[in-house]
């Protein structure tokens, strides 16, 4: 699997082949070999792997650079411990409890290296302002 190491090639695989998803995990092999995703509060094994879209949504006004940069950034918690962000193509097969598409039949696109996870950051954090939610709302 190729790896992407600058975040404007990141935007343009993702613009230029819709339907795209992004995985943090230890890679396409090792989620093969492990199985699909659990869901470990109730114990129950998932029919796919747990997975996020990276396609801005139609209602998004903003540069899509934009949205796949925040989406890189809020799962990049998950890109320790061996893991590392990389995108596929799946057949979605379901909904995780986390309201997250689940995929199988996966096919490795490309992964995503630190440089241009880096890159996303700050694009993200120069973008948004980031952690402000509802719940800061009065």
């Amino acid at each position: 699997m190729d790896e992407i190491d600058d975040f404007d090639r990141v935007v343009t695989l993702v613009e230029e082949n819709p339907g795209l998803y992004l995985r943090y995990s230890q890679g396409p092999e090792h989620d093969l070999d492990e199985g699909p995703s659990r869901d470990y509060e109730s114990g129950q094994d998932m029919p796919g792997w747990s997975v996020t879209t990276v396609d801005p949504e139609p209602w998004w006004d903003r540069a899509p650079a934009d949205w796949i940069a925040r989406r890189l950034c809020k799962y990049a918690e998950l890109g320790e411990e061996g893991r590392f962000p990389w995108l596929l193509r799946g057949r979605r097969v379901g909904t995780g409890p986390d309201h997250e598409p689940l995929v199988n039949e996966m096919s490795a696109v490309a992964a995503i290296g630190k440089s241009a996870v880096d890159e996303a950051r700050e694009r993200y954090e120069a973008t948004f302002d980031v952690g402000n939610d509802s719940r800061d709302e009065t």
